[in-house]
């Protein structure tokens, strides 16, 4: 096994390390979470079988391995950014809609 091998394996479990003490103090929900647990794996997947990644860019007709790699993840990047624009979207026409409420209950206490 090759340096960047174990560089990449080790880097990996502190990172799903991390993703877990996150998620126990609150601070990241699950369903987030599962976005970076899928990404971390499919990681250490072709850290251990590099020839997979060879494999795969043969298939889609990518000449180097890194390229199909760096396009997967600009891909997947651009998806999950849409995915927190449209939550981002949900939670602020929930504010708008529960400060408007606030302030009506607010008028008719003073009435």
């Amino acid at each position: 096994m090759e340096r960047i091998q174990i560089i990449t394996i080790v880097s990996n479990l502190v990172f799903l390390l991390y993703i877990s003490r996150l998620i126990i103090k609150g601070k990241l929900r699950e369903e987030y979470a599962i976005v970076w647990f899928v990404i971390t794996l499919f990681v250490a997947v072709f850290s251990f079988w590099r020839e997979g990644l060879v494999f795969l860019a043969k298939k889609f007709g990518v000449i180097d391995p890194p390229n199909l790699v760096f396009t997967g993840f600009i891909f997947l990047i651009l998806i999950y950014l849409l995915h927190l624009s449209v939550v981002n979207s949900k939670l602020q026409k929930s504010i708008t809609q529960l400060s408007q409420e606030l302030a009506l209950l607010k008028a008719k206490k003073e009435a």
